[in-house]
Parts: C-alpha cells; sequence; structure tokens
C-alpha cells in the first residue's frame, strides 16, 4: 500500500517552494509506493510581493506577536486523508514563523493534519531561524505532532550583505546579483542540492527509522549554527517585545510608530549588530562550553 506524504508550505518569492519540491523528488521518484500531496497555505487576504513602501514594516507587530489571518481552507481530500509523513516548509518574519504559517497553524485545520503525524520542518531564511524553530516546536508539541527532522537553509554571505540584498529583493522583486551585490537568498546550488536531504529523509522513513534522521541530516549539513547570531536573536527577541506590544496599544500612533521601528531597526543593524559581535567574541573563551551544548540543542528537534 502507498504511504501518504504531505508538502506543506507558504511561499511568496518561490524559494521554499523550490526547495520543498527539491527536497520531495526521492519520494516523487518513487510513485508506486508515495502518494505525494502539495498543500500551499494561502491567506484570504495575501501579502503583495514586492513590498511595497513600508507595507513590510507595518506587518511586523502582528508578526512578531503572532496573531493570524484567514485562510482559504485546505480541500477536503487534504483533511480526510490521513498522512504518513509531513515536510513543512516555513518563511521566518521578524523571528517568528511567518503570518502566514502561524495562522495555518491556529486554524482549526491544523490539529486535524498534524496530530499523530511525523513531520520534518524546513525553512529558507536569511540566517536568523534558531528561536523562530523554538517557537514553531511549541506548536507542533501543542498540536500533537511529531517532530521528527529538521532543515535550515540560510544566505551564506554575511550578516550585512544579506541585509542589503534581502532588502532589494523585498522591495524590488530583484534576486539576481546587482552591482557589487551578490543575489540575495538561498543559492541555487544549495537548493537543488537539498534533494540530498530528501534521500536521507526516504531512506529513513522507508527503514522505519525516523527517530534517528536528524542526526543524519546535521551530519550532512542541514543545520548550521552561528553562535553570534543566537545571541542577536536573543536580544532582538527582547527588543520586538517591547516594540510590537508597544505598537499594538498606541493605535492612534501606529503610523509614527512604525517609522520610528524602521530606523531603530536599521540602527540595530548596523551600530547595535556589531557591538553585540564584539561582546561575543570576546566572552567566547568564558561561554565555549555553554555555547557548544546551546548548539547541540538548536541542531536537535527536541523542546526543553
Amino acid at each position: 500500500m502507498k504511504k501518504n506524504i504531505l508538502v506543506i508550505y507558504y511561499s511568496q518569492t518561490g524559494q521554499l517552494e523550490d526547495i520543498v519540491r527539491n527536497i520531495a523528488k526521492p519520494f516523487e521518484a518513487q510513485k508506486d509506493a508515495y502518494d505525494i500531496t502539495y498543500y500551499n497555505i494561502r491567506l484570504k487576504e495575501d501579502f503583495p510581493f514586492p513590498w511595497p513602501g513600508d507595507v513590510f514594516f507595518n506587518t511586523f507587530p502582528e508578526s512578531y506577536l503572532q496573531i493570524p489571518k484567514e485562510i482559504v481552507p485546505p480541500s477536503e481530500e487534504i483533511l480526510n486523508k490521513k498522512y504518513d509523513l509531513i515536510l513543512f516548509g516555513y518563511q521566518v518574519w521578524y523571528l517568528t514563523p511567518s503570518i502566514p504559517i502561524i495562522s495555518f497553524l491556529k486554524s482549526d485545520y491544523a490539529s486535524r493534519i498534524l496530530k499523530d503525524t511525523p513531520v520534518v520542518t524546513i525553512s529558507g531564511t536569511r540566517n536568523m531561524w534558531m528561536l523562530s524553530q523554538e517557537k514553531l516546536k511549541v506548536y507542533l508539541r501543542d498540536l500533537q505532532a511529531q517532530l521528527v527532522g529538521n532543515i535550515a537553509l540560510v544566505d551564506r554571505h554575511d550578516n550585512y550583505t544579506s541585509v542589503l540584498t534581502i532588502l532589494r529583493w523585498l522591495t524590488t522583486g530583484q534576486k539576481e546579483k546587482s552591482g557589487w551585490l551578490p543575489a540575495a537568498g538561498v543559492s541555487d546550488e544549495e537548493i537543488s542540492g537539498s534533494v540530498k536531504y530528501g534521500e536521507i529523509i526516504e531512506r529513513h522513513f522507508k527503514n522505519n527509522d525516523l527517530k534517528n534522521v536528524q542526526p543524519e541530516l546535521v551530519k550532512k549539513g542541514a543545520i548550521e549554527i552561528r553562535a553570534f547570531l543566537v545571541r542577536v536573536e536573543k536580544v532582538g527577541n527582547k527588543i520586538f517585545t517591547v516594540w510590537s506590544n508597544l505598537i499594538i496599544k498606541k493605535k492612534e500612533k501606529r503610523p509614527l510608530l512604525i517609522k520610528f521601528f524602521k530606523v531603530y531597526l536599521m540602527a540595530a543593524i548596523w551600530i547595535i549588530s556589531p557591538v553585540v559581535l564584539v561582546l561575543h567574541l570576546l566572552t567566547t573563551p568564558i561561554f565555549w562550553f555553554k555555547r557548544q551544548k546551546q548548539k547541540r540543542y538548536l541542531q536537535g528537534i527536541n523542546l526543553k
């Protein structure tokens, strides 16, 4: 009997769709063994791309506070089928799973689809996904899903170059190299090469050995942890908590506060972030073992 595989994702630019479809290729290659369904999450009122003006920054408080929007219901076929494995592709917005992903997870449909089902999470991000994954782990636990693996593909350029390329991509739609700036996002080579992760997942799935899939994914490069960026994320979450609550509460001042937030965010990236990096490097000998323990945890699938 065929095994049912569901691929869930939301992709504005098409990058994440390319990633999840490459990872699904080893299953697609065995049509006699697997029945594969793709579920592209859609909002009833979707976000624009490219993002005009300050619309992207205006989504910040709802993104960070995980305030959902209404989604287009999944088909009855998806809702009425029991899946043996789910590949779950998601984006990160403001250190948090994107609004479309949160909207699905908070819908009545998520439990019906995810409950008691093995899930491999897949992200394609600029570079900061670690604490967003922790938030996603909580949702999956509460929905009684079984997280068995995680793959996190990132932009390999330095933190500051990737800021410039992602802003160019978001506001103009241009991913390709221009001038001295490289192409934005996860490299084409890494996207096409992600099929190797699908091969690992398929082999473990076929052998009923999904409990051991994550160590092999990590060994093959599916997870890279940059300790400095973990520190930046922790600081960012504290700052975002203050800003998001302030903007939500002061509704009448929202447009002004969004403009202040945009300026603050740029200053934090270009001024505060280098300071955090210097402090991180200076304290590396002191916190070496603690950071290695943290790295091993973030590479895994367990939830503290």
